[in-house]
Order: C-alpha cells, then structure tokens, then sequence
C-alpha cells in the first residue's frame, strides 16, 4: 500500500529515539570501533551513525524494537551521516557507506519483523524513513559574534554533503527522505535542493519527502529566527508529504505550535516530540503513558497523521502512542484554492 493511501485511513507511527536506545547498550570506545575500525586515529565513541557499520545487529534490534512497538515508518541511524558532520571524526570518506548501511540495517528489521509478523503486511508499509539531520554547520548564522558575515560553509558544501546522503539513502533502499530537526531553514532549502537535484540528474523515481522542524524555546521560533507560519511558508514549495515538528519541546510545549501547523499545513502534519524536558541531570524522565494521552489529545482536536516520539522516547513510549491514537480518525487535509491560470 502506498504511503498516501495508508495516511488517509490512520495516523501513522512513527519511531523513537534512537540514542536513548543506544544508550541502554552501554558501548565502550573498542565497540563503536569494531575490527574494522580498532587503530583509528581519533577517539569515535559517540559517533552513533558508525555503529550501522560495526554494530549493524545492535541497529537492526532497535529498529525491531520500535516496529514491535508499533511503528509504521522507521528512521535510519543517519542524522549525521554527511561528509560535513563526519568531519569532527576525521571520517568524511564513510558518508555515502554509512547512508547505505543506515538503510540495509533498516530494510533488514522490516524482514525480519514481517516474517515473524505476516499479518503486519495487510496494513501496508512499514516503511524506511532516510534520516538527514541538521548539520554542525549553519547556513543562516555565523559562529564567530564578532563577525556576524562569517559563514562557516557554504551553500554548495551543504547541497553536496546532502546529495551524497540522498544518493547513499536511495541505493540503500529507502521509502521516504525525512529532512529533520531543522533549525535553520536555510540548511533545510540547501536539502531539498539536494534532493531534487539529485532525481533531476539520475532519472529516478522522486521519493515522498517528510520535513520536520524545530522550535526551539516558547517563542514559537525557529533558531535562525523564523516563525513557524514563516518556515512552513519557506519550505511548501517543495510539496512535501508532511511537515512537523520534533525535538526540543516535550508534548505539553509543543501543543500549541503543532495546533498552529495544523491549520496553515496544506499537507500532512508529523509531530514527534521529546519525552518531555531534560531534568537537572539532562534526562528525560516523562513515562510513556503520559506521553501518550498528550498526543492522544492532539489526535482527537484533529492536529496530526503522523505522531512519535523524539530525544527520551523509547519503544515503550512509542507503544503507548500508538495505542492510545489507534481507533482516532487523521487529520483531514484542508482543501486548497488554487487560481486558475
């Protein structure tokens, strides 16, 4: 079933965290490393996405995990799988590596789980979401307060780093590309130029492309300033299949902003926040019920299509979302005047 078919009948689910989940493992620096990987150069722990390469089982369990939780699109482990946030690794040259293996690892928990699980196959999907995270690097902003024209990247880096990732993504078997946690809009354009870019020059099959931004405090804006009626406007020219929010606000501060997407989105809407606020120690200690009944609320007033969850969430969480939104109908697309030419 296609994916626009399957959002017209439900919500859709989508994963949790995946770093939380990683972090359950309790990883040393000789895991993150591998065989391949035991007399690199520089310290690599931490370095998350270089786990699809030597760790590959302990990805393919996470994404089990979520889709036995209940999610119908799983995220690759690729937020920062670009030659430019490699870079803090000294490992640009695995960017287009990672991207595929991100996805093999992904496509591979989809068999899996639908072997064990047949009667999964007649609700269409699940389907693989590929990841491309914001960037250590913005367009819009300087790092430098004294030289506020400073850039640190340029435009056309970000639009190559980002082409290299949609082509490891696509050969890796992906359903859709999520351009995700987008605080500067402006590195947001460099991924959508990317991406159509990158079906103008190969002649594939466009993929559907979800966009997902960031507000990042009760201002309703977006770090580089923007509001949110501003980035939706900014980036709708690319006729995503949604756009959303995730990441920096738990449910109960993003309400308000998600509501307000929902009634200027004239398409889908996604919506997958942290497990509330960090506490002092920087955790996230929000239980899933809660964070269920929150977006069963946004389900009900009609807000959403698409809901999980973000930094903090774990299957657990994500179970509790997907029961608690299961019986509710979707958010209905607005219809849309369009002048005639």
């Amino acid at each position: 079933m296609d994916i626009r078919k399957a959002l017209e009948k439900r919500i859709l689910i989508i994963d949790g965290a995946m770093g939380t989940m990683i972090q359950r493992y309790k990883l040393e620096e000789s895991d993150y490393r591998g065989e391949r990987f035991k007399d690199w150069h520089t310290d690599v722990k931490g370095n998350n996405d270089l786990l699809c390469i030597t760790q590959p089982h302990i990805i393919t369990e996470i994404h089990k995990k979520y889709l036995e939780a209940g999610a119908d699109i799983i995220e690759t482990n690729t937020f920062s799988s670009t030659v430019i946030a490699m870079a803090d690794y000294e490992m640009q040259s695995l960017a287009y590596e990672l991207n595929v293996a991100a996805a093999s690892c992904a496509r591979n928990a989809i068999t899996e789980f639908l072997q064990e699980h047949p009667e999964r196959k007649d609700k269409g999907g699940p389907w693989v979401a590929g990841a491309i995270g914001p960037l250590n690097k913005t367009l819009s902003l300087s790092p430098d307060v004294n030289n506020p024209g400073f850039r640190a990247v340029t435009f056309d880096e970000v639009v190559s780093a980002y082409y290299e990732q949609v082509k490891g993504l696509v050969d890796g078997g992906v359903d859709i590309l999520l351009i995700e946690t987008i605080f500067d809009t402006l590195n947001a354009k460099a991924a959508i130029y990317a991406i159509k870019k990158y079906f103008r020059e190969t002649n594939k099959e466009s993929l559907p492309v979800m966009i997902s931004g960031t507000i990042t405090d009760a201002s309703g804006r977006t770090l580089s300033g923007q509001t949110l009626e501003a980035f939706y406007t900014s980036i709708m020219h690319a006729r995503p299949l949604s756009v959303g929010l995730n990441c920096a606000l738990g449910a109960k501060e993003m309400r308000p902003h998600i509501e307000e997407l929902s009634q200027i989105a004239s398409c889908y809407v996604s919506a997958y926040p942290n497990a509330g606020l960090p506490n002092a120690m920087g955790e996230y200690d929000e239980n899933p019920e809660d964070t269920g009944h929150y977006l069963e609320d946004w389900a009900k007033e009609g807000f959403v299509n698409i809901v999980g969850g973000c930094c903090g969430t774990t299957p657990d969480h994500i179970k509790h979302i997907a029961d608690h939104v299961s019986s509710i109908e979707p958010r209905r697309l607005p219809v849309v005047e369009t002048e005639l030419v």
